[in-house]
């Protein structure tokens, strides 16, 4: 990932946020042990920021599409009202195994729920309505995770989006290699179309790799 904030500034940000809970801690040291791709994991800052969110919403019905190794799973879920319950999508048998015990050993294990298998065709099964949506899985796909869940979200509800700077290649003229330069189109093309779409009021915000905010506009 390119450091798009100096890195003493990201530092200093995830210093100065309440430290993480144990069963988190271990999560973290897990994942950066055992997946070369851990940076894909939300970390302490962002962590803290979705339990935030979480909580000022009150949430009760939370769905996060990418779960890798639970640790946004585990934060988002410190953060829900009473009775709350976080769906959670993962195409990866493996992350999906691995996020299930680190979920097990937390103190959530009965507010949060694995759904295996294709996110759209998890996400069409699925009833809602969702307090909160949590996209972090395949940049190419944002768009379609993006409207088939905006029919599902409650009237206060909000969609968060993780990534939406992708290490700047969302920028024109990067030197991509072909899968980045995919990805970043694909994200350049999905943030264009939400910040002039009438349906929708966004903000992207520079958090960590860039975390798009998007709520409905209800019709008058």
């Amino acid at each position: 990932m390119v450091d798009l904030i100096h890195p003493d500034v990201v530092s200093y940000a995830e210093e100065h946020s309440t430290p993480p809970p144990e069963y988190l801690v271990a999560v973290d040291a897990a994942t950066r042990r055992d997946f070369p791709a851990w940076g894909m994991m939300v970390g302490r800052q962002e962590g803290r920021f979705l339990e935030l969110l979480v909580f000022a919403l009150g949430a009760k019905t939370v769905l996060e599409i990418g779960t890798f190794t639970g640790y946004s799973a585990l934060s988002m879920a410190a953060g829900l009202a009473p009775g709350g319950r976080i769906f959670t999508c993962e195409v990866n048998p493996h992350h999906a195994a691995t996020a299930r015990k680190n979920i097990d050993d937390s103190p959530f294990a009965d507010r949060i729920e694995i759904l295996e298998g294709p996110a759209l065709e998890t996400i069409a099964k699925l009833p809602g309505p969702f307090d909160l949506v949590f996209i972090d899985a395949d940049k190419v796909t944002y768009d379609a995770y993006f409207e088939a869940v905006l029919p599902k979200l409650a009237p206060r509800g909000l969609i968060v989006c993780d990534n939406t700077l992708f290490g700047g290649s969302v920028l024109p003229g990067w030197d991509l290699d072909a899968e980045r330069r995919e990805s970043g189109e694909a994200l350049a093309r999905f943030n264009d179309k939400l910040c002039s779409d009438p349906r929708v009021v966004c903000a992207l915000t520079t958090i960590r790799d860039g975390v798009t905010l998007i709520r409905k506009v209800e019709p008058s």
